[in-house]
């Protein structure tokens, strides 16, 4: 006869290469108690993103046109470059006009330079770190946790059901501005103290399920985390209910699903030089189609958060001061430099193609069931921003900030809230309200505000 009681901490286990594999659980009906919530921690859980992209969008005026901004007020219609989160309108608020509030230190120079200040300011309402900084050199940290960080260690969001991973942070495109400091990096614990992102799709699986990372075919397909956890598998399926051992099913046919994505991509013995792709990439380190990788990576994120491995992810598509090169959209170098030779077209195309990403990231995350019937995307809030609009000038007005998700039903979505010369810290408030922190206020050293964005939240 199957139970009716299974701890939420459940998981199936096995080893692989002489290491552990194990396999976290979806919410399931043995999991809930009495009064039927799940967990046992009286809520739904609720989960905090970040979809980071470098150098901004490329318009602020002179003359060139708005490309960016929305039409409307209540479901907004898309503009050319938020064409493709079109199917996401209803899940999606698009905040324009903010800007930084933060004060500029007089020296060092160059605090004020729109990538420095811009990154500190989106991901932590305060300004960089005076205290070390070098603008010549482009060396900056920023002054305190950033915002993923200060929602991840709050003890009022997961101290009562805490998960395996406070945060799990990732990066997509592997070119780097500088392969130093916050140019590599946009999760912070404190001044100085990094969250070092996970660059592949290997490391990410192996972080989640504890299965090695392979260096050949052969040895990728002895690397079944699904083989390794089968007996357990088995043995949990004769306790459970018909419904549990039908979404026990759905959910390892997901994970093997993505396995087997990664056997085949794995490299055959030495792998040849990759060619060129059509319509892709050149090659060069970590220029892959970066759109697939982060598919790929929101795949198992999602996973991650279904089974409550955590509830809290970063994801840096590309870098601040990105120099990805975007081939796929004609681009012949790295954006950086392009948006300062003036290259619109590639500036505003590279957005449209940063979008078809986050909108694809969305997709999995809207098809990705969750406790209660609910999507994830429904029990989530994520923030889409960069560290400034135009990448010609530096430009720190005309901030993109994008609130997707509902954030368990806190956030409307679907709203167009402009407040031209805004403060960029209003929408970090409005984060924390909507995850049900007790924040009446946030932002430092000239950015505090006690002014959510009331439009968005329902």
């Amino acid at each position: 006869m199957a139970t009716k009681s299974l701890s939420r901490r459940t998981i199936l286990r096995g080893t692989i290469a002489g290491s552990i594999a194990s396999v976290a659980l979806p919410p399931l009906e043995a999991m809930l108690d009495s009064h039927g919530e799940a967990y046992a921690c009286g809520t739904v859980p609720k989960r905090f993103g970040v979809f980071f992209w470098g150098n901004g969008y490329g318009w602020i005026g002179r003359g060139r046109p708005d490309t960016w901004t929305p039409s409307g007020t209540t479901m907004w219609t898309p503009s050319e470059q938020l064409a493709p989160l079109a199917p996401h309108v209803g899940n999606v608020s698009v905040i324009t006009g903010l800007e930084p509030k933060t004060a500029i230190p007089s020296t060092p120079g160059g605090q004020g330079d729109g990538h420095m200040r811009g990154v500190a300011n989106a991901l932590s309402a305060d300004r960089p770190r005076p205290e070390g900084f070098y603008h010549p050199d482009h060396i900056f940290a920023l002054s305190r946790p950033t915002l993923d960080q200060v929602i991840a260690r709050h003890p009022m969001f997961s101290a009562m059901c805490p998960t395996r991973y406070r945060s799990i942070e990732v990066s997509v495109s592997n070119n780097r501005f500088h392969d130093y400091g916050t140019w590599t990096c946009i999760s912070y614990n404190g001044q100085e103290s990094q969250n070092l992102p996970i660059r592949s799709v290997d490391q990410l699986f192996a972080q989640l399920f504890g299965v090695p990372v392979m260096g050949s075919r052969e040895n990728s397909d002895r690397a079944l985390v699904l083989d390794a956890v089968a007996a357990d598998a088995r043995a949990l399926r004769a306790r459970l209910g018909a419904s549990d051992r039908a979404r026990l099913e759905a959910h390892l046919e997901h994970i093997g699903e993505i396995q087997r994505n990664l056997r085949a991509s794995a490299p055959m013995c030495m792998a040849p030089a990759r060619p060129m792709r059509a319509g892709g990439f050149d090659g060069s380190p970590g220029d892959e189609p970066i759109a697939d990788k982060v598919e790929a990576m929101a795949r198992l994120l999602a996973v991650a958060m279904q089974c409550d491995l955590t509830r809290v992810f970063s994801i840096m598509f590309t870098g601040p001061g990105s120099q990805t090169v975007f081939r796929a959209v004609g681009a012949p170098s790295g954006l950086h430099q392009l948006c300062h030779e003036n290259r619109w077209d590639i500036a505003k195309s590279a957005t449209i193609y940063t979008m078809q990403a986050l909108a694809r990231v969305l997709n999995v995350f809207a098809t990705t069931m969750d406790v209660g019937g609910r999507s994830l995307l429904d029990n989530m809030v994520m923030l889409a921003t960069s560290e400034f609009s135009a990448g010609d000038q530096h430009e720190v007005n005309e901030f993109p900030v994008l609130l997707c998700g509902k954030g368990g039903g806190a956030l409307r979505g679907g709203v167009h809230y402009r407040q031209p010369a805004g403060n960029l810290a209003r929408a970090h408030l409005t984060i924390l309200r909507a995850l049900g922190l007790p924040y009446t206020e946030y932002g430092f050293n000239g950015a505090e505000t006690n002014q959510p964005i009331a439009e968005v939240l329902a």
